[in-house]
């Protein structure tokens, strides 16, 4: 992956980063802590200008932004009651619940998008909700970009700085991603086990 990401910077350029970082949005195993590091360390050689691979990384992951936010949207919060109501226990999520994170997202969706940003794997998905709770576009917009700026500076910044040890930015970034994405399935897995329990506290509530 490491010589495909470079042959495609070396090949186009800032454009090249723009494009990767669309598909990491797209398609998370590639990682953005190895793509803007090496954009970075490639503008401390003087093959790149940093501002350029700065703007184009973020248009890019900004860009994959807008189509996880479209998909959202497209599914829309009926279509999902329903779904919740047939798949609830793999979805793990109740339809109650669905309507509470809802309300959640409505009343404090611009901070979950700006912190879910800067923050692996969630990053990527986090635009899912900003579409189904219909969150206005200026603002979902804003928040992202917001997030996705600081995210790839940082990234790049560092490459910059490091220049030829730019690799220890994804060697010290890929524990903490391993750590998210255990943290989401262990969690994913304690709902599928606790639905019918969440689901009978629900029912009882109700009756």
């Amino acid at each position: 992956m490491f010589d495909w990401i470079t042959g495609i910077i070396d090949a186009i350029g800032a454009f090249g980063v723009g494009l990767l970082m669309f598909i990491e949005n797209v398609f998370p195993p590639i990682p953005s802590e190895l793509i803007m590091p090496l954009a970075g360390f490639n503008a401390a050689t003087g093959a790149q200008n940093l501002w350029l691979v700065i703007i184009f990384g973020s248009l890019g992951s900004i860009a994959g932004a807008l189509l996880w936010y479209w998909f959202g949207a497209k599914i829309g919060m009926e279509r999902l009651r329903r779904l919740a109501d047939r798949h609830g226990r793999w979805l793990t999520i109740t339809p109650d619940e669905l309507d509470r994170a809802n309300g959640w997202f409505q009343r404090h969706g611009g901070a979950a998008v700006f912190l879910g940003r800067l923050i692996p794997t969630v990053r990527t998905f986090i635009s899912v909700p900003a579409g189904v709770a219909k969150m206005p576009m200026g603002r979902f917009l804003a928040y992202t970009t917001l997030g996705t700026l600081l995210w790839t500076a940082l990234l790049a910044f560092a490459g910059y700085a490091l220049q030829s040890q730019y690799d220890l930015v994804a060697q010290w970034l890929n524990p903490v991603s391993t750590a998210v994405v255990t943290g989401i399935v262990a969690l994913y897995l304690y709902r599928v086990a606790t639905y019918k329990r969440r689901l009978r506290k629900e029912d009882a509530r109700s009756g």
